[in-house]
């Protein structure tokens, strides 16, 4: 299974480490790819508007994010983890986030998402967990990922080699349910109805005159406005 993770932060502390036992549970032997935040990807949004009034290649920031993009699309199983930052994902995480706006179902998501699944996982010491998972998956819902888990855990420690023995047993235990689960869906994932509703909601808007232009033309040389659905035909 290909997998690709998107770490909120560039050290390799208990978030990391947890995200890494999934990823590799998952891989199959297949290569795991790796995205690190900020190292791979430092910049922030400048709200220049014209990736979404024009195309995204004119974002100052396109050619570095390239090949970003690429692991997202070829991969069959995305994990994003994060540290608890005040009660929150890693400015680092929202920053990269910002820059897929453009992928937003509202102007022009990649069909590949809605075959594909997700693990948002947030790692604290104490609390603050359901918040940064939720920085996250606000935006997979709108890229129209297909499937979405949540997981947060409190490790009750600043590091990997404080984590308890019993904490430790406690995560493998939940890596192991985690695993089961995506296996059961690999290959057949479908977007849950909340997605297709949303889907329908802006479908709408892109039929509308006076739509903007360059998310209209995406649509229709989708096929999305007539008959096509992104769910029926993998890329």
């Amino acid at each position: 299974m290909r997998v690709v993770t998107i770490n909120g932060q560039n050290h390799k502390g208990s978030t990391y480490h947890i995200g890494r036992m999934l990823a590799e549970k998952l891989c199959d032997g297949d290569e795991i790819e790796e995205i690190f935040l900020p190292r791979d990807f430092p910049y922030f949004c400048t709200g220049c508007s014209q990736c979404f009034l024009k195309s995204e290649t004119l974002c100052p920031h396109y050619e570095a994010l390239k090949p970003l993009v690429k692991k997202l699309d070829r991969a069959q199983v995305m994990i994003f983890t994060t540290p608890v930052y005040v009660y929150h994902a890693t400015g680092s995480m929202k920053a990269f986030l910002d820059h897929f706006g453009y992928r937003w179902m509202i102007h022009r998501p990649e069909e590949s998402m809605f075959h594909k699944q997700a693990v948002c996982l947030s790692i604290a010491a104490g609390a603050g967990m359901s918040k940064a998972n939720k920085d996250i998956k606000d935006s997979l819902d709108f890229w129209g990922v297909a499937k979405t888990y949540c997981w947060g855990i409190a490790v009750a420690a600043t590091n990997w080699q404080s984590v308890s023995e019993p904490k430790r047993r406690k995560i493998e235990r939940a890596v192991a349910v985690l695993e089961r689960k995506i296996r059961a869906q690999e290959g057949r994932v479908e977007p849950s109805p909340k997605t297709k509703a949303m889907f329908y909601l802006f479908r709408s808007f892109a039929k509308r005159p006076g739509w903007n232009q360059a998310d209209a033309d995406y649509w229709k040389q989708k096929g999305w406005t007539d008959k096509v659905r992104p769910w029926n035909h993998k890329s």
